[in-house]
């Protein structure tokens, strides 16, 4: 047993010398054939399989940050609204809703051909207080906050009818064990508030996508309390085109088996299954909220890295990462999107979770916004990945195949 033990362990190793290397080699081959300081861009890796996107801050959107731009615009062909179209921003009192941002973000998204992302319509978060109560600080009606629900809807889903392509209409509705989260929402409206606002979403876009978007899906309770309210939504008739998988990850959770479960779970209810907010956290865990949360910025076992990541990690982060793709792959005819959730480490929200201060690398490019190992070995992924036919351009044959139909039948 010992014996037995003591090879698999030099085996391990072996092997992750030896992924260590090739990551290395990549890296040089790569940057020797795309040209100097030109790396691949992820977007042409997975061109035949998903779009790769990023959620982009406001310095983005209003191009201050020239070097993130740049970054957006070689590596990703879609965008997510990192804040801009959330309650709070765009929408602060009752009287009065405050496009510029927006605006903003979706001429971005336009003037560089990118596939454009609203996030998020109904959240317990980012929502001012003045929308669940009345003059007097009470809470208001059914009727009142469904009102409110529906003019808010229409108004921001119609102004950018026909340019935003999909919605995340509600955003973390679940609790841990699956059960419907006791916002505000479900409290003054009832269960039926995650219907109405798909269907107040559909009234204003009826060509949008619309889309339940969630995180730790990949833990079994939660992953079936979703599974059961998508169900109950489809058969009512719901229009819902697909789960947002948050995949806000860490390098020992989930495991790839849970992502992989909890996709191929979600597929089978008829529904795309797209990633929207991936990045993978070094850090050790903390509880939000905790005590260890309160120190998390000063107590070096929970902030390891302020000076640098080790080589070491930096290999394990681009193991995890390609392992992820992977998966992504293995499901490609089911996800239309993966995105990560900002664009370089120093946008990262979770420099600042679960307490302010803390130094995190969970994306694919640094500080300086410089491609890391782990861009590499995503990179290497969609690039060396079976040769396989287009999905998209299978789906335009079909389309095309079906106007040769439709013609025929009418010249008929």
């Amino acid at each position: 047993m010992m014996r037995s033990t003591m090879i698999a362990l030099t085996q391990r190793s072996a092997v992750k010398r030896a992924l260590s290397r090739a990551t290395k080699l990549l890296m040089v081959i790569l940057l020797a054939t795309a040209g100097f300081g030109q790396e691949p861009a992820l977007k042409d890796a997975y061109k035949d399989a998903f779009l790769i996107g990023a959620s982009i801050n406001r310095a983005q959107i209003y191009e201050r940050d020239a070097r993130a731009v740049g970054i957006i615009r070689r590596h990703f062909n879609a965008v997510t609204a990192e804040n801009v179209l959330k309650w709070e921003l765009v929408h602060p009192a009752p009287d009065r809703y405050d496009f510029a941002a927006a605006d903003r973000f979706v001429a971005f998204g336009e003037k560089y051909g990118m596939t454009i992302i609203g996030h998020t319509l109904i959240w317990h978060n980012q929502t001012p207080r003045w929308v669940f109560e009345d003059e007097r600080g009470r809470p208001v009606s059914r009727e009142v906050l469904l009102e409110r629900m529906r003019d808010h809807i229409h108004t921001v889903v119609g102004r950018y009818k026909g340019r935003i392509r999909g919605w995340d209409v509600v955003n973390e509705a679940l609790n841990e064990d699956g059960t419907l989260r006791q916002s505000p929402w479900l409290k003054i409206i009832g269960e039926d508030y995650i219907a109405k606002a798909f269907e107040f979403a559909h009234e204003a876009d009826p060509g949008a996508e619309l889309y339940y978007n969630d995180y730790s899906l990949e833990n079994e309770a939660k992953r079936r309390g979703a599974i059961e309210l998508i169900r109950k939504l489809k058969s009512q008739g719901v229009p819902i085109t697909a789960i947002g998988l948050q995949e806000h990850n860490r390098l020992d959770w989930p495991s790839i088996a849970q992502v992989d479960e909890t996709i191929a779970a979600f597929a089978k209810l008829g529904l795309k299954v797209n990633v929207t907010e991936l990045d993978v956290s070094v850090l050790p865990w903390v509880e939000p909220g905790s005590d260890e949360a309160k120190r998390a910025a000063s107590d070096p076992r929970l902030n390891p890295y302020t000076k640098g990541l080790p080589d070491e990690v930096q290999q394990r982060l681009a193991r995890r990462y390609a392992e992820l793709f992977k998966i992504y792959l293995k499901h490609r005819d089911v996800i239309d999107r993966v995105s990560f959730w900002n664009v370089t480490d120093a946008d990262s929200w979770l420099n600042d979770f679960p307490a302010r201060g803390r130094t995190d690398y969970p994306l694919l490019f640094d500080r300086a916004g410089r491609p890391k190992p782990a861009f590499y070995a995503v990179i290497s992924v969609g690039m060396n990945r079976s040769a396989v036919g287009s999905r998209r351009a299978a789906r335009g044959d079909e389309s095309n195949r079906r106007t040769v139909r439709k013609t025929d039948l009418k010249a008929r």
